[in-house]
C-alpha cells in the first residue's frame, strides 16, 4: 500500500500538476489582462506592503530560478564541472537559506496584514488567502529541510531529488522509487510545492506573474524621479 501511494503521489501527480500548472496559467494569464484586478492583488501593490511584496517576490524568485537549475541541471554536467555534490548541496543550503528567510519575512509580512487586516482580509478571496498560506507553510518546510540536508553532507539527498525530477520529465518509469527513503520533511516540501502549483491558475493570484515586472517598474520610476 505504501508503494502505491508513494507511486501515486510522487510517479503520477506530477504529471497531473504540470499539465494544471502550464495550461491553466496560460489561459488565466490571458483572461486575467482583461479583467479587473480588484482584489488582494491591488492591496499588496500599496505603500505600506511594497517591500513586504518585494522581499517575498525577490526571495521566491531566487528560490525557483535555484530549483529549476539544481534539480534540472543533468549530473553528468556538474561532474564534467567539477563540482562535487556535497559542494553544490553547500551552495543551495547557503543561496537558499538566505533567499528563503527573505521571502519568509515578506510572506511573514504579508500573511499578518491580510488575517489582521479586516479591508486586506475583505478584499481577498478564500481561495487567494489559502494560497498565501500554503506558500507560507512551504516556506517554513523549505526552511526545515535545511536542517535535515546538513546530516547528508555528501548531497546524496540532493542527488536523489535530482534523478527523480529529471526522471519525470523524461518518462521514466518507476523513478518515484528513487526518493522512497527521503526524510519525511523532504517528501511533505515537495507534495505540498506540487499542490500549489496546481492551485495556483484556479485563483486571482495568478496576477502575481506580473507583479516582478510592475515592482522594479516602479522602484526605476521612482529613482527617476528623484534624480529629477
Amino acid at each position: 500500500m505504501r508503494d502505491l501511494t508513494a507511486s501515486i503521489v510522487f510517479g503520477w501527480y506530477p504529471y497531473l500538476v504540470l499539465a494544471v500548472f502550464l495550461l491553466g496559467s496560460c489561459l488565466r494569464v490571458g483572461r486575467e489582462r482583461s479583467r479587473s484586478r480588484a482584489g488582494m492583488i491591488d492591496w499588496l501593490r500599496r505603500r505600506q506592503l511594497t517591500w513586504a511584496a518585494g522581499l517575498f517576490l525577490g526571495g521566491m524568485l531566487v528560490l525557483f530560478v535555484g530549483h529549476f537549475v539544481g534539480l534540472l541541471t543533468p549530473i553528468t554536467v556538474f561532474e564534467a564541472l567539477g563540482i562535487s555534490h556535497g559542494f553544490k548541496q553547500g551552495m543551495a543550503i547557503g543561496i537558499g537559506g538566505i533567499a528563503g528567510a527573505i521571502g519568509f519575512i515578506g510572506i511573514a509580512l504579508l500573511v499578518q496584514r491580510v488575517l489582521l487586516d479586516g479591508r486586506v482580509r475583505t478584499a481577498a478571496s478564500f481561495a487567494e488567502i489559502a494560497i498565501l498560506l500554503m506558500v507560507f507553510a512551504q516556506l517554513t518546510l523549505g526552511l526545515a529541510t535545511i536542517t535535515v540536508s546538513l546530516k547528508y553532507p555528501d548531497g546524496c539527498a540532493m542527488v536523489k531529488f535530482m534523478t527523480w525530477a529529471q526522471g519525470i520529465l523524461t518518462l521514466k518509469p518507476g523513478i518515484s522509487a528513487v526518493i522512497a527513503d527521503v526524510p519525511l520533511v523532504f517528501k511533505l516540501h515537495l507534495f505540498l510545492g506540487m499542490t500549489i502549483l496546481l492551485l495556483f491558475p484556479f485563483t486571482r493570484a495568478v496576477s502575481v506573474c506580473s507583479m516582478p515586472a510592475w515592482y522594479f517598474g516602479r522602484f526605476y520610476r521612482g529613482a527617476r524621479r528623484r534624480e529629477a
